[in-house]
């Protein structure tokens, strides 16, 4: 698989993202393995709890910025339901789901989080919703988990302003469960699953489900409604401004067009 790593243990699966020199972020090839990834660990009845992390110092950056702009109507179409596809396969992983996040969490790195059951965050993690740096709509089903989670009005702060939130913070927001020294996250977040993993499988995969009943509106309607408001701000001045003053490391000029 491309720059994702799998490993089946005691009833736990543990899935890397393989990238460490780019922050883990995502590719398309990266987006497409973990869909069937994330699948197949569903339907997979040897286990029992998914970990998900990243290696190196950052959990996931988010998309590959090198493929930001110059897209096609069907193209940015296409990325799109890439994107949702991934996090809607992982919020569908029929068993508990626990991210463990260090350094960088941004764009859809923060989504496939927000898309787990439990998050344990390392000290050095930083979370951005970036998306408005580069002209863009928040993706991945963010402003959907953001919002059953702190409310509208926290969570239009952190889409509209783009500011960083530390570990801390996103501990006293209650966005993770657990914030833990850098070097204590692995053995932190194995001892987790480790403790899921003994308990009663089927109890818990029905209680998640229990959990999915409570949205409103669900996750699959707020994707469509997303998909529509991503597709217009692709095709924008703007986004294509905002991906190259990214890639120059330089203040956008937005004209609002």
């Amino acid at each position: 698989m491309s720059n994702i790593d799998i490993e089946r243990k005691d009833g736990i699966a543990t899935v890397r993202l393989n990238r460490p020199d780019k922050l883990n972020a995502l590719t398309d090839d990266m987006k497409r393995d973990l869909t069937a990834a994330f699948a197949d660990l569903s339907a997979d009845d040897s286990v029992r709890v998914l970990l998900l992390t990243g290696a190196g110092r950052g959990f996931c950056a988010g998309g590959d910025v090198a493929t930001m702009g110059g897209l096609s109507a069907h193209a940015a179409k296409k990325r799109i339901r890439q994107a949702q596809k991934v996090v809607s396969s992982l919020a569908d992983v029929e068993k508990p789901v626990i991210a463990a996040v260090r350094g960088p969490v941004a764009g859809i790195g923060w989504s496939l989080a927000l898309a787990s059951d439990l998050i344990i965050a390392s000290e050095t993690t930083t979370f951005h919703q970036s998306f408005s740096k580069i002209g863009l709509v928040p993706d991945g089903g963010a402003v959907f988990f953001l919002r059953q989670l702190l409310g509208p009005y926290r969570a239009k702060e952190l889409v509209y302003t783009a500011r960083p939130v530390k570990a801390a913070e996103a501990l006293s927001l209650g966005l993770v469960n657990r914030v833990v020294a850098d070097g204590a996250l692995e053995a932190e977040s194995s001892a987790l699953a480790e403790e899921l993993a003994r308990g009663p499988a089927f109890a818990l995969n029905v209680t998640k489900r229990m959990f999915r009943s409570l949205e409103t509106p669900s996750l699959d309607n707020f994707l469509d409604t997303e998909s529509w408001a991503q597709s217009l701000s692709l095709l924008t001045e703007d986004h294509q401004e905002g991906g190259k003053a990214f890639r120059e490391k330089r203040p956008p000029k937005f004209k609002g067009q």
